[in-house]
């Protein structure tokens, strides 16, 4: 037998280390809600997958067909500490036969290399793991006699693995560390709070790792196209590391409360008085889920509202259990689990709401003045949000979020009858050689169908981000066709020239 005939490839998933430890029914629990896990989401790959449970691991035999599907799958799968691709032959009772085979299947792995056999075993045979070791390098040393560099204990270039249980050999060809982490289902449930940026989409994937059942909460401030973009990530998130459970993604309309914000709550407050709406209408909408806890990006100083004094005014505001996974990561380190996990690329073009709203932002709030800042709000515009709420399973988003078409993007002012509209929320214009307005983007969707519609209005914004997403969502929900995005310099998606 060579690699070339085996039709199937079994995984040895060895469970979470701290899995091991736990006491017997909280062992038993997790061990079984691996396997559920598991079934659940490889069965979706081939009805073909076996998988069997054992007390110290699960095995998984796979059409060679889809050994990449379920490779990945079980990497980023939590509750699983290592992944061992095996091959496995049956009726092994003698070490002649053992060593035959051994030979057959990896014989070309020590061409031009040094190597050494490891084995271990479980059973009752006449022999023991070292000499199995023994038998197996020595027939293979001698039968690819100046093929091979010899045998090494020390340093080898290949290292051979076996595993005989009883008369079953398993022939590993290949280690990987896995996810690690607690199977989703053992940890309850969290809302996470995503705004689709670096720091809430690592947030979540933390929680999920931990094995929380995560659902996301989203606060819409920039219309359809932000919208989009956030189920892009939640749904990628899922997929990649939450399947085996069905979680809801949640979609609050939050611009009217920007809007009262503005009106009613002084400027350096206005950062703070945010994340605390954001939190009060996630505290009910969890109590409706029979959810308990939240989970939020934020890191201990990264930005104005999350100083110490101001996380402790914005949790006032809340009963919940606020979890923050962040809270001690630098910038730098949340952007390098961004890309290991493969959502930076969503997260570099992602418009970042709460971070603008505040002129002059206080960073060390008074308990005294922010209850102040809170009594003048009207909350009956937060309950009217929370009302036109809109629930939908993550599972059942992937129609919702193809590709986001681009605005057109105008460069030179001079190409047509053109009208800019400065949508950034201070209250600098920029200069132009054309009519130009200043509406802030959370005042758009009142006050641009009231301007005369035989024009054609260019968007402008710092970075071209908040005015491609405004401009999509008067064009997608309100038929608007006369919008384009105005740039006069075309920068990439970190906001470089």
């Amino acid at each position: 037998m060579d690699k070339s005939q085996i039709k199937t490839q079994k995984f040895i998933i060895k469970y979470f280390t701290e899995i091991m430890i736990k006491g017997t029914t909280a062992k038993r629990q997790m061990i079984a809600q691996v396997y559920n896990n598991l079934n659940n989401m490889l069965t979706k790959i081939s009805k073909d997958i076996q998988i069997k449970k054992f007390f110290d691991k699960v095995e998984v035999i796979c059409p060679i067909e889809v050994v990449e599907q379920v490779r990945t799958k079980l990497l980023d799968t939590p509750g699983i500490e290592q992944i061992l691709e095996a091959i496995q032959i049956d009726n092994m009772s003698s070490l002649d036969d053992i060593k035959e085979k051994v030979n057959e299947v990896m014989k070309d792995e020590i061409i031009g290399k040094t190597f050494v056999v490891r084995a271990k075993r479980t059973g009752t045979q006449e022999f023991k793991s070292m000499d199995i070791e023994k038998t197996v390098g020595g027939y293979m040393l001698a039968m690819n006699e100046g093929k091979t560099k010899g045998v090494a204990l020390k340093n080898a270039d290949v290292t051979i693995l076996i595993e005989l249980e009883h008369s079953q050999l398993n022939i590993i060809t290949q280690k990987h560390l896995g996810l690690r982490g607690f199977p989703i289902g053992t940890q309850g449930s969290i809302l996470s709070l995503m705004s689709g940026g670096f720091d809430s989409t690592v947030a979540s994937y933390l929680t999920m790792k931990r094995g929380i059942k995560t659902h996301f909460i989203f606060f819409n401030l920039g219309g359809i196209a932000h919208e989009i973009g956030v189920k892009q990530v939640a749904y990628y998130l899922w997929n990649k590391f939450g399947s085996s459970h069905r979680v809801s993604f949640i979609s609050v309309p939050f611009d009217d409360v920007v809007t009262e914000i503005f009106k009613s709550v002084s400027q350096p407050y206005m950062g703070v008085m945010l994340k605390r709406l954001m939190l009060k209408a996630s505290e009910k909408i969890a109590d409706s889920l029979g959810i308990d806890a939240l989970v939020t990006g934020e890191s201990v100083a990264q930005v104005s509202s999350q100083t110490l004094r101001n996380l402790a005014l914005i949790d006032q505001c809340t009963n919940k259990l606020v979890l923050r996974p962040l809270a001690m990561m630098s910038k730098p380190d949340i952007i390098d689990i961004a890309y290991k996990i493969g959502t930076r690329r969503f997260a570099e073009s992602m418009p970042e709401y709460c971070g603008v709203i505040s002129k002059n932002p206080v960073t060390h709030g008074s308990y005294e003045r922010m209850e102040k800042e809170a009594n003048a709000f009207d909350y009956s515009i937060l309950d009217e949000a929370v009302k036109k709420t809109v629930f939908v399973n993550v599972d059942e988003m992937e129609q919702d979020i193809n590709e986001i078409g681009q605005m057109e993007i105008v460069t030179d002012l001079n190409s047509g009858n053109y009208t800019v509209i400065d949508i950034r929320q201070n209250e600098e214009c920029i200069n132009t050689s054309v009519e130009t307005l200043k509406i802030p983007f959370y005042s758009l969707k009142n006050e641009f169908k009231k301007l005369p519609q035989d024009k054609t209005y260019l968007f402008y914004c710092d970075k071209g981000i908040l005015s491609q997403l405004h401009a999509q969502y008067l064009r997608d929900s309100e038929g608007f066709t006369n919008i384009k995005v105005y740039r006069p310099f075309l920068f990439n998606l970190e906001g470089n020239l």
